[in-house]
């Protein structure tokens, strides 16, 4: 993939960059809408898929530390601080949408929110074991950059903590060794996309 692609592709299409927007569904910044580039490889998480998953984590997410690996839109990290996430680190690598992400945090006054312009497993793999409540996961469908992520993020989780995951494919936990021990507690589909809610099993 080439260093000027944004993190997230889910089929858009490029228009030349022209910005669009995205809508915070619910918490303190509510129905505020949030411009976003529309860059080649770049589509946010669809407003239902956001309403459901935030639904399944129970609406507010008060004292959470969140991590957002491929923010692309920065659509679920946005939407976590919201909900009163106490951190939310968001990782892009694209120069123009990580720009487009520090100017909506500035418009929001978001405290709660850190935004790296880096290498999303790079950067996983320096952060400390046991550092997130939850980590949201959608790389480009294309590649293997999912089972690379999900190596890495699961070391990062809490033991109770909650991993989501976006894929162009239904997610199979059996053979899968790095996600021996958690379990699906939650999954969805919207057009291509699968998105699933997983937890370790036996949490303490």
């Amino acid at each position: 993939m080439p260093r000027s692609a944004p993190s997230r592709a889910h089929g858009a299409s490029s228009k030349g960059g022209k910005p669009h927007a995205i809508r915070i569904i619910g918490g303190d910044w509510k129905r505020t809408p949030l411009p976003v580039l529309d860059l080649d490889g770049l589509r946010p998480t669809p407003d239902r898929v956001r309403e459901t998953l935030f639904n399944w984590l129970g609406q507010r997410l008060d004292g959470q530390r969140c991590l957002d690996l491929f923010a692309g839109s920065g659509a679920l990290g946005f939407e976590a601080a919201s909900r009163g996430a106490a951190r939310v680190l968001m990782v892009e690598r694209n120069a123009r949408a990580a720009g487009q992400l520090r100017a909506n945090q500035e418009r929001l006054a978001a405290r709660t929110i850190e935004i790296a312009e880096a290498d999303g497993l790079r950067l996983a793999a320096s952060l400390a074991p046991g550092s997130f409540d939850v980590v949201f996961l959608d790389p480009p469908f294309d590649g293997d950059l999912l089972d690379k992520a999900l190596a890495l993020a699961v070391p990062l989780l809490s033991p109770d903590g909650f991993l989501y995951v976006e894929a162009g494919d239904a997610l199979e936990l059996d053979g899968n060794e790095t996600l021996a021990g958690w379990e699906i507690v939650r999954q969805g589909k919207a057009g291509a996309v699968h998105f699933h809610l997983l937890q370790r099993e036996n949490k303490e």
